[in-house]
C-alpha cells in the first residue's frame, strides 16, 4: 500500500510539473524561440543572396543531432551483448540436443 502511495505522488507531481509548463506557456515560448531563429536565417539568406555571396545550405540549418552515448548506455550495450550471446549459445544448444533426441 505505502508503494502504491509513493508512486501515486510522483505520478502527481509529473502531472502537476506539465501541467503548470503547458498552462504558462513554456512549449509555446520555446516553440516561438526556433521560429525566430528561423526567421533570422532567412533574413541572413536573403541578406548573403543580395550581396552576391556563395551560398551553402550549412550556414543556414541548424544541426540539431544529439549524441546520447555515454558511460551508462554503452555499459548497457555491452552488458546486453553479452546476454545476447549468451542467450544464443544456450538456445542453440537445446535445439541442438532436442534435434539429436528427435532426429
Amino acid at each position: 500500500m505505502r508503494m502504491f502511495i509513493i508512486m501515486l505522488s510522483i505520478l502527481f507531481a509529473i502531472f502537476i510539473t506539465l501541467y503548470i509548463s503547458q498552462t504558462t506557456g513554456y512549449y509555446n515560448y520555446e516553440q516561438y524561440k526556433k521560429t525566430e531563429l528561423t526567421k533570422e536565417k532567412i533574413a541572413e539568406f536573403e541578406r548573403d543572396l543580395k550581396e552576391g555571396k556563395e551560398i551553402k545550405i550549412d550556414n543556414y540549418i541548424n544541426k540539431t543531432e544529439v549524441n546520447y552515448n555515454n558511460n551508462a548506455s554503452l555499459m548497457g550495450l555491452k552488458i546486453s551483448n553479452t546476454i545476447k550471446k549468451y542467450m544464443k549459445k544456450g538456445i542453440d544448444g537445446t535445439l541442438t540436443m532436442l534435434s539429436m533426441l528427435f532426429g
